[in-house]
């Protein structure tokens, strides 16, 4: 009893380190975080100045809250023209939170998705299927037309290269490419920054990197697949020429059980034309 009395500040330190650890990585890894940013182009109509998108990436079948209803609530407090889903929406089957939230998604706002490398795992083709059936956009190496007041810009989408192994990001973008309109292109990986630029895209929204799933400060991401150690792109906004590229930090984990200081991230994203100024 003596001995266990001596050591009883040292115990009582422990679980109280231990303790708090464990709040700080449940906190760090539920806790949704929103960031916003501003997107201007002289090619981006003065209809869609103000037009808002927000990104949901890698959600690798997670829940925030029932049937994602915390999730849900922040998307709907940023009043989404559209909703662009960048892969890696399921970790593995079963698939039903990943369509459960999707089926809640189209209600808030045109939603459009892109595969990534964690679809090609499963029976992706019934997945394409029943989102489709649900109501969102799936884009599989097509663009389509987005308009306002007779005005347009063009969104694209690429699968992740898995799903094309004997064929160039370039061929795939290439053609559907529409003629001198403002271009957003849904695409998975942000390793691929420079076949974009190359393409001529004005924004592309990617995901895949987690953030580097742990993040150091001053430093950024740790690791994230396809780039190694200390990756360029990892997350936040690039810029070559007039070409925008985001990486969202994504919102679930794949082969790390969680994150560090790298919270769940949504994605907004206003458009501003400066056609005029």
């Amino acid at each position: 009893m003596q001995k266990f009395l001596e050591y009883w500040p040292l115990i009582l330190s422990l679980i109280l380190f231990v303790t708090s650890v464990g709040i700080f990585l449940h906190w760090n890894n539920t806790a949704l975080q929103v960031t916003k940013y501003t997107v201007s182009s002289s090619r981006i109509p003065e209809s869609f100045a103000g037009f808002r998108i927000v990104q949901i990436s890698d959600l690798h079948n997670t829940a925030f809250g029932k049937d994602n209803c915390r999730l849900l609530a922040d998307i709907r407090a940023l009043s989404p023209d559209i909703i662009v889903i960048t892969g890696d929406i399921v970790h593995a089957s079963p698939k039903e939170k990943a369509l459960q939230f999707a089926r809640q998604a189209v209600e808030l706002a045109p939603t459009y998705y892109v595969s990534g490398n964690h679809e090609h795992r499963m029976d992706y083709e019934t997945l394409f299927a029943q989102l489709t059936e649900i109501g969102v956009t799936v884009l599989r190496n097509r663009s389509v037309s987005l308009e306002k007041n007779g005005e347009m810009i063009r969104l694209a989408g690429i699968e992740d290269p898995l799903f094309y192994p004997d064929e160039t990001v370039e061929e795939k973008i290439s053609p559907i490419m529409h003629g001198d309109a403002y271009t957003i292109l849904l695409s998975h990986r942000p390793e691929l920054f420079d076949s974009y630029v190359q393409c001529g895209v004005d924004l592309a929204f990617t995901g895949h990197a987690h953030g580097g799933q742990f993040r150091l400060p001053l430093i950024g991401g740790l690791y994230v697949p396809n780039q190694g150690l200390f990756p360029k792109y990892d997350a936040g906004l690039f810029t070559s020429g007039r070409t925008n590229m985001i990486i969202s930090r994504g919102l679930g984990n794949s082969s790390f059980p969680f994150r560090l200081f790298n919270r769940p991230e949504i994605v907004a994203v206003t458009l501003i034309s400066n056609a005029f100024s």
